[in-house]
């Protein structure tokens, strides 16, 4: 999947501000998200990496990006706790930043056996406040891929993230919980994602890599089918041909980036009925795929309504706008 061809952005791009705060209920929490910079590194992520005091836990897919790796360094040389799980699936590829973080003494551990893949791609900084990603800290990808980010730091949220982050560490099982917008695979995402489909009333926006799952597909061609406007942007449409004829039969729109030298769609985001009362945003490490949700660890976050997290819905639905106008029809 990340081994394609790089390829080269040619969109617009909304950025979020993301503001470091003490950790707070949900009633008072604040959510920013960002989209990725595409440029030569991600200022966001390493200023949050910097701004850890007492402690930073990491889950990462792929890490191959030497700058948050020094930077990492540098926390625990300041006596920051530095812990990481890396995916045990892919020792090569985050072979050198196991090795410099091990002989640097920041702890370090390979994720349980028990995942196909530990997908989930978060940052907890002082144990107040979490980063949610869709995309891995890969700089080789930072210049032509879509993703997002979201930061929380709603007390629920960032405790169930600790919790599990803790087990994942040690190697022991645990059934995550959901804190106040969560979700996980393999436990539920599945039904939370079908959740903000199936709750669309007049728009759905829908930014994906993968796009296999039948019963998350099903849903969203059921969406369009209501006579809700479906809007989907792939990466490579033509990889899920069924699927994109199905939601197009049904009167959803589809478009996709298949030019070996162009935009990467690796986001993982839904928007549903983006400015009403009854908005959902959706953004995490899953991708619509069977193994996605159901056999991989995967994190992602759900906001719902038009308050306090009115900034992230804004923020994907912006982004997503640009790539929706740069794609190519299906």
């Amino acid at each position: 999947m990340l081994s394609k061809v790089l390829r080269r952005a040619g969109v617009a791009l909304a950025v979020g501000t993301a503001v470091i705060a003490t950790a707070v209920p949900a009633d008072a929490a604040s959510y920013t998200a960002f989209a990725f910079s595409l440029s030569g590194g991600e200022p966001t992520i390493y200023d949050f990496i910097n701004s850890a005091t007492t402690s930073l836990d990491m889950t990462m897919y792929e890490l191959e990006d030497t700058t948050a790796v020094n930077d990492l360094i540098s926390l625990e040389n300041k006596g920051v706790t530095v812990r990481v799980v890396l995916d045990q699936a892919h020792k090569s590829a985050n072979g050198s930043a196991y090795t410099a973080l091990t002989n640097a003494g920041v702890g370090v551990a390979w994720s349980p056996s028990s995942f196909v893949y530990t997908h989930q791609k978060t940052i907890t900084v002082d144990g107040t406040k979490s980063l949610v990603l869709t995309g891995n800290l890969t700089s080789q990808y930072y210049a032509t891929g879509r993703d997002y980010g979201v930061f929380t730091d709603d007390t629920r949220d960032v405790a169930s993230i600790e919790k599990v982050f803790n087990a994942d560490y040690a190697g022991t099982s645990i059934t995550p919980t959901d804190g106040d917008h969560l979700l996980w695979s393999p436990t539920d995402s599945r039904s939370r994602l079908l959740s903000v489909i199936n709750a669309a009333t007049k728009t759905l926006d829908v930014e994906e890599l993968e796009f296999s799952d039948s019963t998350v597909v099903n849903a969203i061609v059921a969406r369009a089918k209501a006579g809700v406007t479906v809007r989907v942007v792939l990466e490579t449409p033509g990889s899920y041909s069924s699927q994109v004829a199905a939601v197009k039969a049904a009167g959803g729109k589809v478009v996709g980036y298949s030019d070996p030298n162009g935009f990467y769609i690796h986001a993982k985001a839904m928007v549903a009925d983006y400015s009403l009362s009854t908005q959902e945003v959706e953004a995490g490490s899953m991708n619509i795929s069977s193994n996605s949700l159901s056999n991989n660890r995967e994190l992602g976050i759900i906001l719902t309504g038009t308050g306090v997290a009115q900034s992230v819905a804004t923020t994907v639905e912006n982004t997503f706008a640009g790539d929706y106008a740069g794609g190519t029809p299906a």
